[in-house]
Order: C-alpha cells, then sequence, then structure tokens
C-alpha cells in the first residue's frame, strides 16, 4: 500500500517537473512571444503577466515558463554571436596565417639569394678575383628575372610611347616591376619596428632598407570585397591628406576590363620652408587570374607620355617608381591587401635640416601606406556598424569634417599663388610670414558670407617654422590640447576685440585682456585605432573686455588631435581647429589653424647644453647647392629627437584695417611661437633626466636647492627620513626625490588667496595628470573633494602650529577630472634656509585612479 502510494506521487512530481521543463510552442504563441523579445529581450514579471493576458494564445502557458523561454532565446542569441565572432576570428586567423606563410617564403627566396651571393663573394676572394665588378658578379649569381628585380632600371619604349600600344606596354612593365616589389624580393624590405602582425592589427608593415629614393610596404586585412577596396585605394584625395588634388587627363581601355589614366597630382609642402610636389603618372587597373585587382602606378616623362615643359613654378616635379595595389579575394569574404609605395622626392632640393622628411622611409609609410590601410579598415567599420559616434552625425559627414579641417590647414601652411594668396612685406623680422588672400576662390558659397565683410576684405594668415629638440611630438601636442592657456591667453588690441564682436570667425581662440576661461572637450569621434580624434571644444566664460564680463559668452572650436600615439614611428603629430557657432552646420565654413609637429630621424646626442636647445628654424637654414653651414653654427644633424614645428593661424580682415590687423596677427603668432618654446623646454624629457633633474618653475629657488629643503623640513617636523641620503648629495637627492613612489608636491602658502601648486614631482605629476608647466595653473582646493577640504581645514592650524599634521585616506581629483584614491597622506611646512615658510608639502601615499 505504502509502495504504490509512493509511486504514484513520484509519477506526480515527475509530470509536474515534466509540465514545468518541457513546453511544446505552437508557431503562433513562438511568433507572439518573439515579437515581445525583439522590443524586450528581458521582461519584467509585470510585463510577462500582461503579455498573457494581451495575447489569448499564451493563455495556458506559466509565468514561469514564459520566464524560462526568454531566458533560453537569450542565450541562444548570445550562443550565435559568439559563434558569428569566432567564425569571424577564424576567418581573420586563416588568412593571417596564408599572408605570414607567403611572406615567410618570400624571406626564405630572399635569404637563399643573399647567401648564394655572399658564398660567389667568397669564392671571388680566395680565388684572387675580387676586382671583379658588381655588375658581373650579379650577373653570374642571379637569374634573369631576380637580376631584372634588384635592379629595376626600365627601359620604357621611346618608340610610339604616346599611343594606346606603347602606354600599354609601359602599364604591363610597371605591373611586373609593382608585383616584384609586393610579393617578390626586388626590394630589401625590414619591418618597421612595433608594428606586430595579427588579426587585429594594422598589418605587417616594412621599410626599405636600401633601395634608390623612399620606399615602404604593407600587407592587411579588411572586411571589403576587393573591388570596394580598389575603389576606395583609388579615390587619393579622400585618405591622403597631403594630397592638393588629382586629375585624371586621359583615360584608355585596355583588354580584359583593364584601363590606363594619364594623370597630374599635386602634394602640399609639410612645413613653410619647402615647396609642394607634384607628379605625372601612369597609372593602370587590371585584374588578375586568380581574381585580384591591381592597381599599379609609375611617373612618365616627356618621351613616355608626360609633360614637355618644366614643372610649375610653386611645384617641384618628384618621381613615383613602380608602386601601387594588389587586392586580392580571401575566403570568407574580405580581402588581402598588399601596398607598396616607392617614391624619389628629389630631397637635395631642400635645406639640410629638412632632408630626413624627404629620406625617411618610416615618414612614408605613415603618411601614405598605414595611413590607406587605416583608411579602408575605418570605412570596413563604419559600415558593419561597429563604430559609436557622437552627436547624431554620420561618418561620412564627420569624416569630410576631418579632411576640410586638414585641407584648410594646408592651404594655409602653403599659401599658393592659384589659390588667390600673396605675400605681404615683413616688418624687418623674417621670423613671421604673412599672406593674404583678398579674392579667395578656396572659400566660395553661401556659408562664407558670415565670415567675410561687406565692404571688402579677406582672409590673413601668419605662419612660422621651428626646428624642436629633444620634444617628443605626441607630448607637445598632448600638452597643447589639454592645455589652452598655455599658449592662447595673450591680450590684443581694442581694434582685436571689436572684430571679435563683430564675428567669431576673426582671430582664432584669443582672449583680448587675458580673462580666464576653461575649455570643455566634446568628442565627436576617433578612428580605429584611436591615432586622430575629432571634437568640439567649448571655451567657458568667454569676455571680449573688462565691461563686457557679465555678457560673457562661450566660443566653440572644431578641433583635430593626431598623431598622439608615442609608439608610433615617424608619425606626425598635429592640432588643428577652426571656429564654429553654436549650430554647428554640415556646411558650416571653417578656417583652420594650428600647429603640426613632425620628427626628423634621430642622431647622437652631443654633448654640451646645445642638446637641449629650441631653436628657430629659419635661422639654420641652408638651402644652397652647397649646403655648407657658416664655420661656428650648431650643427643641427648632431642632435637627438629632431622635430620641425610649424604654426599656421587665420585671420579675417576689412581691407582698409588691413594692416592693423596684420600687425596684431604677427605679434599674437610671435607670442604663441614664445609660449610654445617655453612649454617645449619644460616638457623636454632631458631637462627630467638625471643629469639635470627637474626644471626649477619662475620665481621658485632651484631644484636641487627646493629638494633640499623639503627633505630637511619633513626630518625636523616628523622626526623621520623621507629620503635615506646625505641632504648634502644634491643632485642625487633631486633625482631620488623626483623618482619617489609617492606622489609629493608643494603649494603656496599665501595669505588671501587659493594655494597653487608649485612643484611636483613625477609621480605627483602622473596623479595630477599634467606637466610642470601646467601645474601653476592647478590649486590646491580644486583637486580635494568636500570631505578632503573639510579635513585640512581642520588641520591646517594643527600643520602650523606643529609643522605636520598626518591625513587620512581619501578622494582626490586629477586636472582632467579623474577620481583618484589615496590610503594616507601627510602635510608639512618646508622651511627655507632662515627657518621662515616657504612652502606646504603633501605626500599622497599608495595613490591610483579609481
Amino acid at each position: 500500500m505504502a509502495l504504490s502510494m509512493h509511486r504514484e506521487l513520484s509519477n506526480k512530481q515527475l509530470q509536474s517537473m515534466d509540465s514545468s521543463k518541457y513546453v511544446r510552442y505552437t508557431p503562433e504563441q513562438v511568433e507572439a512571444l518573439e515579437r515581445v523579445y525583439t522590443e524586450c529581450p528581458k521582461p519584467s514579471s509585470l510585463r510577462r503577466q500582461q503579455l498573457i493576458k494581451e495575447c489569448p494564445i499564451l493563455s495556458n502557458i506559466e509565468p514561469k515558463q514564459i520566464k524560462v523561454w526568454f531566458q533560453n532565446r537569450r542565450c541562444r542569441e548570445k550562443q550565435r554571436k559568439e559563434a558569428s565572432r569566432l567564425q569571424t576570428v577564424n576567418r581573420k586567423l586563416s588568412a593571417m596565417n596564408k599572408l605570414l606563410m607567403e611572406e615567410n617564403d618570400r624571406l626564405q627566396n630572399q635569404v637563399s639569394h643573399l647567401v648564394y651571393e655572399n658564398g660567389y663573394m667568397k669564392t671571388q676572394l680566395h680565388s684572387g678575383s675580387a676586382t671583379t665588378t658588381d655588375n658581373s658578379c650579379e650577373s653570374v649569381v642571379m637569374s634573369g628575372q631576380h637580376q631584372q628585380q634588384q635592379n629595376p632600371t626600365p627601359q620604357h619604349p621611346q618608340k610610339d610611347a604616346n599611343n594606346p600600344a606603347g602606354l600599354l606596354a609601359i602599364a604591363e612593365q610597371t605591373l611586373a616591376e609593382f608585383l616584384s616589389k609586393a610579393t617578390g624580393t626586388a626590394v630589401d624590405w625590414v619591418q618597421m619596428i612595433g608594428m606586430k602582425p595579427g588579426p587585429d592589427s594594422i598589418g605587417i608593415v616594412a621599410v626599405s632598407r636600401n633601395c634608390s629614393g623612399v620606399a615602404a610596404r604593407a600587407c592587411g586585412l579588411v572586411s571589403l570585397e576587393p573591388t570596394k577596396v580598389a575603389e576606395i585605394l583609388k579615390d587619393r584625395p579622400s585618405w591622403y591628406r597631403d594630397c592638393r588634388c588629382l586629375d585624371v587627363l586621359s583615360i584608355i581601355p585596355t583588354g580584359k576590363g583593364g584601363i590606363i589614366e594619364l594623370m597630374y597630382m599635386q602634394t602640399y609642402a609639410p612645413t613653410t620652408l619647402a615647396a609642394a610636389r607634384d607628379f605625372w603618372t601612369l597609372r593602370y587597373t587590371t585584374s588578375l587570374d586568380d581574381g585580384s585587382v591591381v592597381i599599379c602606378e609609375r611617373s612618365l616623362t616627356s618621351s613616355t607620355g608626360g609633360p614637355a615643359g618644366p614643372p610649375s613654378s610653386s611645384f617641384i616635379r618628384a618621381e613615383m617608381l613602380p608602386s601601387g595595389y594588389l587586392v586580392r579575394p580571401c575566403e570568407g569574404g574580405g580581402s588581402i591587401i598588399h601596398i607598396v609605395d616607392h617614391v624619389d622626392l628629389d630631397a637635395w632640393s631642400v635645406p639640410e635640416v629638412l632632408r630626413p622628411l624627404y629620406e625617411s622611409c618610416k615618414i612614408l609609410a605613415q603618411k601614405m601606406t598605414i595611413a590607406a590601410l587605416r583608411y579602408i579598415r575605418q570605412i570596413a567599420q563604419e559600415t558593419s556598424g561597429e563604430i559609436q559616434y557622437g552627436g547624431g552625425r554620420q561618418p561620412a559627414v564627420l569624416r569630410t569634417f576631418s579632411q576640410r579641417l586638414c585641407r584648410g590647414f594646408n592651404d594655409a601652411v602653403n599659401g599658393f599663388v592659384d589659390d588667390g594668396w600673396s605675400l605681404m612685406g615683413s616688418d624687418g623680422v623674417e621670423d613671421v610670414t604673412i599672406v593674404i588672400n583678398s579674392s579667395p576662390n578656396k572659400f566660395h558659397g553661401p556659408q562664407y558670407n558670415s565670415i567675410f565683410p561687406n565692404f571688402g576684405g579677406g582672409v590673413l594668415c601668419a605662419k612660422a617654422s621651428m626646428l624642436l629638440q629633444n620634444v617628443p611630438p605626441p607630448l607637445l601636442v598632448r600638452f597643447l590640447r589639454e592645455h589652452r592657456s598655455e599658449w592662447a591667453d595673450y591680450g590684443v588690441d581694442a581694434y582685436s576685440a571689436a572684430c571679435l564682436k563683430a564675428s567669431p570667425y576673426a582671430v582664432p581662440c584669443a582672449r583680448p585682456g587675458g580673462f580666464p576661461s576653461s575649455q570643455v572637450i566634446l568628442p565627436l569621434a576617433h578612428t580605429v585605432e584611436n591615432e586622430e580624434f575629432l571634437e568640439v571644444v567649448r571655451l567657458e566664460g568667454h569676455a571680449f573686455s573688462p565691461e563686457d564680463v557679465a555678457l560673457a559668452r562661450d566660443m566653440y572650436l572644431l578641433q583635430l588631435c593626431s598623431g598622439v600615439d608615442e609608439n608610433a614611428i615617424g608619425a606626425c603629430a598635429q592640432l588643428v581647429f577652426a571656429p564654429i557657432d553654436e549650430s554647428f552646420a554640415d556646411d558650416a565654413p571653417l578656417l583652420p589653424s594650428g600647429f603640426r609637429v613632425i620628427p626628423l630621424d634621430s642622431k647622437t646626442v652631443p654633448d654640451g647644453p646645445a642638446a637641449t636647445r629650441t631653436l628657430d628654424l629659419a635661422s639654420a637654414l641652408e638651402v644652397g647647392s652647397g649646403g655648407a653651414r657658416p664655420a661656428g653654427e650648431t650643427d643641427l644633424n648632431s642632435c637627438n629627437l629632431r622635430s620641425v614645428l610649424t604654426i599656421a593661424f587665420q585671420f579675417t580682415f576689412e581691407n582698409h584695417l588691413q594692416d592693423n590687423v596684420a600687425a596684431m596677427a604677427r605679434q599674437y603668432v610671435r607670442s604663441v611661437v614664445a609660449s610654445v618654446q617655453r612649454v617645449a623646454m619644460a616638457i623636454a624629457p632631458s631637462l627630467l633626466s638625471s643629469h639635470m633633474g627637474p626644471k626649477s618653475l619662475p620665481g621658485s629657488p632651484e631644484a636641487v636647492t627646493l629638494a633640499q629643503w623639503i627633505c630637511r623640513s619633513y626630518r625636523i617636523h616628523t622626526k623621520g627620513e623621507l629620503l635615506r641620503i646625505d641632504l648634502q648629495a644634491g643632485d642625487v637627492l633631486l633625482k631620488q626625490l623626483w623618482h619617489h613612489s609617492d606622489a609629493i608636491m608643494c603649494c603656496s602658502l599665501k595669505t588671501n588667496a587659493s594655494p597653487v601648486f608649485t612643484f611636483a614631482n613625477q609621480a605627483g605629476l602622473d596623479m595630477l595628470e599634467t606637466t610642470l608647466v601646467a601645474l601653476q595653473d592647478i590649486m590646491l582646493d580644486k583637486i580635494l573633494d568636500e570631505a578632503g577640504r573639510k579635513i585640512l581645514c581642520s588641520e591646517f592650524s594643527k600643520i602650523m602650529q606643529q609643522g605636520f599634521a598626518y591625513l587620512p585616506s581619501g578622494i582626490c581629483v586629477s586636472s582632467m577630472g579623474r577620481p583618484v584614491s589615496y590610503e594616507q597622506a601627510i602635510a608639512w611646512k618646508v622651511l627655507n634656509d632662515e627657518d621662515s615658510n616657504h612652502c606646504l608639502a603633501f605626500m599622497f601615499m599608495n595613490w591610483s585612479f579609481v
């Protein structure tokens, strides 16, 4: 009896479990649930009950079962997405593995050739035939094909070069030479440091070791089809920021759907101190038997279809050696891209100090080769919806803003005559160049009507270039972006203030009278690898004069910041901005101004103080054919970590006030140059090295003396040792204080004024996210939270009487607004040699960003 009751109970429990676990849903019920899932994948209990009431077909299903259905549905969706992601990763890894195997085979072939050549040379030396010429060696060692690859000196068909048959012969030869560079051993490629291949990396990037001109090569993967990739790459002005124009003058169709294009291209000069380049080229687009698309290009001469006359006076003719793009279809979708850029930029036509810009394969790789790959990846991720943008703008609109900022800044730096620019006379000092554009044909359209005066005027550009030594370009540009007041806080005369009232575009970011305002950076977009940022900067509380403080209004700037990655080799860093109004329309007029810092190749560090000088580049040029520097001048090529800084600011003017605006602009740019020089000297890593220690701030004692005061006062007040070292050790003491693991900083002790920081060691600067120069703008009460300020106020009298006080753990804020936690802090009075109060020191222990 008991056994039968137990069995009956067990059967009921099983039936109950089965009814709760296994429910067969009809197609109509699944459709209803799917509709709800689309709107709300995780409905609340109330929403599930409401669903049962609203849908009669679900009335026979318990709320708990519906909850389980949604859980299972979310799990299936997650599994589906993960499976899709893994399939995508697997395709990328398979493609990258194929690419790496091909690269390995290419390198093995190159090694085999080199080993064979080396063995042959040893044989010749041992047999007494060391006098054999290089050409005879190559003719014995190499096959005919490899000899052509190693010595690509094309013999263009001279006969019938201008007819289709002659051009096709040149195109086929260009194709063969390009493929030998892209996939063969025609050039001795060396992989760029830091460019590690992988499925999510930019690709495999290499530069030439020893070939004529400068050459760079890259291989990468993108999730776009070959035809789309080819279309993007052919539109060079869209991704190559130095391309001013690209005109296709003639199109000749060939077999298999290929075309030959005769083209003329102009490129901008990167600085004000060199001429721009132009190219006459033949571009050949065709398909290979495996479905790959090839776009190859080379320069033309007068005998091969190029121009017969000399280049324009504004340009220097450069040569493009066989270059191009090989786009191969990838299994499962996407493309494998091979890019080769090989040019001769006529480096001897520029001043010697600038020649590294035209002789560096790394700079070419960053400006052209890597830029092309990055742009294609950007388009691919925008197409797939992986990138989110702010401000409700479409990706294409934001990319157009970036291109317009760069193009406008390049136009200002170059000042081409055919754009309407003309040189204005100087005031006797050649440090700042003024060019004006009274009939600007580059600024056309109704959106520019608000910029130019109705009764006559134009645009004026003040620009200058200088050589920086021992200053990393990314660090300088980051500082200029984050601490605008360090270089933009300069007064202008009453006239410029009146112009600012009349038009927000008159003076870019000038603050008449020096009235303080803070900046707020509002991000808009960034590229895939965060190498470029587009943002809106709001300058708050902008006052034009003392009587206008009550009417202060905000100013807005559209800003582009790029090249702030310290790991990028040969990358240019720049900060370009243009005033905009609050409406920020898609066709808003832009007059860009800004800074561009281009690194030069590092050289050996010289001895003596010349290693840390920041010089005016215009005083160190030698453009003559001999290139000899006068005796007694410093050898600029012996300095390390050199870079060229170019500054250009654009202003609008009325015709009758042109001279006034020019004088104001010249003085304003000189002030900016002086400020940037001061900032560059302050943030130069050499000034913080073990040899020199941190640079002392204006009005402060020498850094070594201040370090001694800090440590001696700590010992007097706390009876402990901040550093276990003799206080007379000087530089060694300063070095240990500078590299102390805890954040140590000093602030002023002025009465009736908020304490301002005057010194911080490296950990203190890291905690505050600032530099020694900008440190002077940070007040103590701005970094402490409300609890920290209350504790400091309650302990302040104790600090002044006893000399020190321990503060409990708490939270403070960096200059960039990030919260920082610390376990304990100690504050003490710093006494000078006369035992008078000099400043107040703080040490924040075990701090970290929250």
